[in-house]
C-alpha cells in the first residue's frame, strides 16, 4: 500500500507565557508580514512586540496563558486521518511557534511517504500566510533532504463542501440570534484577518477570494433573510489596512440597531482572534454600541462536516494529482501559484 503524508499547516501560537514574546518576535520578523529591509524589519519585530507585550500577556492569560491552536489542529489532524483511512498519515507544523517546519520535515522523512499532500489551513491564499509557509516548508524540506513527489492544496477558498460546512454553522448562529431577540434584524458580519491595503494593491488575491468565500457561503444559508458585510480585524501596523474593520462594523450595527452574528470567515480554529478579540472584546464593544444582539458562529475546529470537506479535498487531489478537484495544481482560475508540480 501507497504512503501518503498530509501536512497540516497554520500559524502557531505560545504555548506557554515566557514563549509569547519569542512567538510575536517570529511572526513580526517575517518578511511577508512586514516588508522592509532586514535590518529594519528585525528592529521593527521587536519594537511592535515590546510595545504591546502587556496586552498580549494579558490576553493569552484569558486563555490560560497560551494559545489553544495547536491543540485544536493537532485534533483536526487526527480527524482527517480517521477520515482518510489507512495509507494516510497527518503532520502538524505551525509557521511562527513549534512544531516548526524543519521538526515537522524531518519526522515526515522518517514516515518515508510515497508522496506528500501539502494542506494549508488557511482557506483562502495569501502570501502573508499560505504563500509564507510554503516557502519555509520548501527551505526546511530541502534542509532535511526531503524529496518526494509533492501537491500543494492552495485554492479552497470556495470549495463546494467547504462553503456548506461553514453555511451550517452560520445557519445555526443566525437562528441562536432569532432565538434570542424574536423579529430582530440581523446584519451577518463575515470577519476576516485583516490585511494592509498595499500588499492587496501589489496582487495579493486575498481580500478577492474572502469575498469568494462569503459568496459560496451565502448562497448555501437556509436563512436568507438577514443583512451581510464583509469586514477586517486585528490591525497590526499603523499602514491603512482594508476596510471596513471588525470594530467600524460593530459601531455602526450599534447605530442602526441591527442584532449581530459574527462569522470567523478565514479562521477554521478558535485562538486569540476568535476566543478574546471576537469573544472577548468585540462582544464588550457591541454592548457598549448598543447592538441589540450578538452571537459569534462557532469556528470549524474538528467539525465533522468540515473535516469531510477535507479530506474530499485530499482523495481528489490523491486520485489524480489536482489542485481542489479541478485544475492541475497550480493552475485553477483562482490559484495564485505557477508550479504545475512542485519538488520538496
Amino acid at each position: 500500500m501507497s504512503k501518503t503524508a498530509i501536512v497540516l499547516f497554520n500559524l502557531g501560537g505560545p504555548d506557554k507565557p515566557d514563549s509569547i514574546k519569542k512567538f510575536r518576535i517570529n511572526l513580526f520578523s517575517d518578511k511577508a508580514i512586514i516588508r522592509a529591509p532586514i535590518f529594519i524589519r528585525f528592529w521593527l519585530a521587536r519594537l511592535i512586540a515590546a510595545s504591546s507585550a502587556k496586552a498580549a500577556m494579558a490576553n493569552y492569560a484569558l486563555m490560560g496563558g497560551k494559545s489553544p491552536l495547536l491543540e485544536l489542529t493537532q485534533k483536526q489532524a487526527a480527524a482527517l486521518e480517521a477520515a482518510l483511512g489507512d495509507g494516510y498519515k497527518c503532520f502538524v507544523t505551525m509557521r511562527y511557534w513549534h512544531p516548526l517546519a524543519g521538526e515537522a520535515a524531518r519526522a515526515v522523512k522518517a514516515y518515508n511517504p510515497d508522496r506528500i499532500l501539502l494542506l494549508p489551513l488557511y482557506p483562502q491564499f495569501s502570501t502573508t500566510t499560505t504563500g509564507s509557509s510554503l516557502t519555509d516548508w520548501r527551505e526546511a524540506a530541502a534542509g532535511a533532504g526531503l524529496a518526494k513527489p509533492t501537491t500543494t492544496l492552495c485554492c479552497w477558498f470556495e470549495d463546494p463542501a467547504y462553503a456548506t460546512s461553514i453555511a451550517v454553522l452560520v445557519d445555526e448562529a443566525i437562528a441562536e440570534a432569532k432565538a434570542k431577540l424574536p423579529g430582530a434584524k440581523i446584519r451577518v458580519l463575515y470577519s476576516a484577518h485583516g490585511l494592509p491595503e498595499s500588499i492587496v494593491k501589489a496582487g495579493d488575491p486575498y481580500q478577492a477570494q474572502v469575498e469568494g468565500s462569503v459568496a459560496a457561503v451565502r448562497e448555501r444559508l437556509t436563512h436568507q433573510d438577514t443583512e451581510h458585510l464583509i469586514c477586517y480585524q486585528s490591525r497590526a501596523t499603523p499602514q491603512k489596512w482594508l476596510a471596513p474593520s471588525t470594530i467600524e462594523a460593530i459601531e455602526q450595527a450599534g447605530r442602526d440597531k441591527v442584532a449581530v452574528v459574527v462569522v470567523p470567515i478565514a479562521f477554521v480554529s478558535d485562538h486569540i482572534e476568535t476566543l478574546v478579540e471576537l469573544d472577548i472584546e468585540n462582544r464588550h464593544l457591541a454592548a457598549e454600541a448598543g447592538v441589540p444582539c450578538y452571537v459569534r458562529a462557532r469556528a470549524p475546529n474538528d467539525d465533522p462536516d468540515f473535516i469531510a470537506a477535507l479530506a474530499g479535498l485530499v482523495h481528489r487531489a490523491a486520485q489524480v494529482g489536482l489542485c481542489r478537484g479541478g485544475a492541475a495544481c497550480g493552475v485553477h482560475r483562482n490559484c495564485p501559484r505557477e508550479e504545475r508540480r512542485h519538488g520538496a
